[in-house]
Formats: C-alpha cells, sequence, structure tokens
C-alpha cells in the first residue's frame, strides 16, 4: 500500500470513528446542556449497548435487530436512573458526580458478573468492501459512517421539528419560564437523558464489530468524550459532533507515521493543548438545536 492509499485509509477510518464518537458526545453534551449534569456513567451506557447487542446478536443472529433493541433498552435504563438517581440531587452538581460515578461501578460490576471479563468479538455483519478511489475500503463501516450521520441528523430534526425537541429547547434556554409556561421540566429532563442513553447505546452497537466487547470498554472512551464535549464548548451539540470528527481524523493521519495508542496520545495533547488556549471550547455555546 503506497503513502497516498494510506493517507486515505486511514482519514475514512478517523472519520468512521471520529462520527462513532460524536454519537457518544452528543448524548453527553445533550445531558449536560439541559441538567448541567456530568454523567460519569456514560461511558458505561456505551459498553452496555455493545454488551446487550452481543447477547441479541447470539439470541436472534440479527445485527438488525442488535441495533434496534440494544439502543432502546440503554435509553429505557437512563430513563431509570434519572428518576431514580439524579431526580431526588437535581440540584446539588457535586452530588450528581457522585452518583453517576455509582451507577458506572454497578453497571460494570454487573456486567462483570454476567458477562464475564474476556474479550468477545462481534463479527462484522457487512462483509466486503467498496473500492474508493483506489481503497478497498470495509463495507460494514461505511455502514457505520451512514447510520452515524443518519442518526445526528434524526436528532437535530427531532429537536428542531418536534413539540418534545421545542420543549427541551425552552427548557435549555430557562427551566424557570418553561415551568411557569406548563412544560413538564421533570419529563424533559427524564427525556433528555433517555436521549443521551439511547446515543451512547448505539454508538456501543455500531462500535462493537469494530473494537473487542469487554466490561471495561467504557474507560477507553470516556476520556475522549468528556475532552470532546469540553473543547467543543459544553451544551454544543455542534461543537461536540465538530470535534469529534477531527479528532477522529486527526488520529487516523497521525496513525500513518506512529502506532494507534501513540496517535490517540498525540491527538490528545493536541486537545489538550488548545484546551489551554480556548477554555470555553473552540466553538461558542449555541442553542441545543444546532
Amino acid at each position: 500500500m503506497d503513502l497516498t492509499t494510506l493517507v486515505l485509509f486511514q482519514l475514512l477510518n478517523g472519520l468512521v470513528w471520529g462520527l462513532v464518537i460524536a454519537l457518544i458526545a452528543l448524548g453527553l453534551a445533550l445531558i449536560f446542556g439541559i441538567m448541567e449534569v456530568i454523567n460519569v456513567a456514560h461511558g458505561s451506557l456505551y459498553m452496555l449497548g455493545a454488551v446487550i447487542a452481543w447477547y441479541v446478536l447470539g439470541a436472534t443472529g440479527s445485527f438488525a435487530a442488535a441495533v434496534l433493541i440494544a439502543p432502546v433498552c440503554v435509553g429505557a435504563l437512563s430513563m431509570a436512573m434519572e428518576r431514580v438517581v439524579l431526580r431526588p440531587i437535581e440540584n446539588e452538581k457535586v452530588l450528581t458526580i457522585i452518583a453517576t460515578t455509582g451507577v458506572m461501578l454497578v453497571l460494570q460490576h454487573s456486567v462483570l458478573a454476567t458477562f464475564g471479563g474476556d474479550i468477545q468479538r462481534v463479527p462484522s455483519p457487512v462483509p466486503g468492501a467498496v473500492k474508493i478511489l483506489g481503497v478497498h475500503y470495509p463495507l460494514y463501516r461505511l455502514a457505520v459512517a451512514m447510520t452515524s450521520v443518519a442518526a445526528i441528523a434524526g436528532l437535530w430534526l427531532f429537536l428542531s421539528k418536534t413539540r418534545y425537541g421545542l420543549w427541551l429547547r425552552a427548557v435549555r434556554q430557562d427551566g424557570k419560564m418553561a415551568t411557569a409556561l406548563g412544560i413538564p421540566v421533570g419529563r424533559v429532563y427524564m427525556l433528555a437523558v433517555g436521549l443521551g442513553g439511547l446515543l451512547a447505546g448505539l454508538g456501543g452497537v455500531l462500535a462493537a464489530p469494530i473494537v473487542v466487547v469487554q466490561y471495561q470498554m467504557g474507560f477507553d472512551i470516556l476520556a475522549t468524550v468528556f475532552i470532546v464535549v469540553v473543547i467543543g464548548g459544553f451544551g454544543s451539540l455542534f461543537g461536540a459532533a465538530a470535534t469529534a470528527v477531527l479528532l477522529g481524523m486527526m488520529e487516523g493521519l497521525i496513525t500513518v507515521v506512529a502506532t494507534p495508542t501513540w496517535a490517540r496520545i498525540a491527538s490528545l495533547a493536541v486537545m489538550g493543548a488548545i484546551l489551554l488556549a480556548r477554555p470555553d471550547g473552540i466553538f461558542r455555546r449555541r442553542a441545543i438545536a444546532r
């Protein structure tokens, strides 16, 4: 493989992985934008999506069923977490961090007890490759990219075109005024956390055939997602998505001349330098539908 082909291949890899990160980061940014809660358990929700997908695939033999079932299960669990864990302490921001850390540990040890500590692999549900500018690229990764873009577009349409999306944006702008206007703020909070969990679970399902599935995989993604959300501007959905794609493509380019581990270290170092220069993030905090 010549240098040009290798660069293109790694750029495509970075784009696909960046879109998966964007899904997970959008969920975290949505929760923070609505509730101003830092959900430390978000990485575990991504892990849970991958684990549930592994179980569903084993039971049904259908990856499409896993894509439909796993995110919904994770979203429902997230809504229960908001109702049982977060709602009683929603005004105590430090306690929400401690509580979501506890949820993270419970989820990890529950998966360890049932799923086990061994590494599992999910076979690619879309075999084969397609030739793009002389590069034979796996069809499944292209399917992941298209699915991620479709999910992000669907989220934007939901937030901008539906009544519940209007409620989410109203609560984001002014929670007290939204309450005065009769908007059910408690229901909106539950919906925001549910959507965030659904996006994290979908990211886990899509990533399962690309990475290994194991109970600690949420740790690997959590730091990256937090950095993406912070640099994109806390609460900015556009910033989170754009930063995730930029980070993924940067890592892809660096992988041409370094190992994936060093590429991750270098990209995070660059992001850290950007954060020092722009503590409020690259993108200004925008309306929630943008």
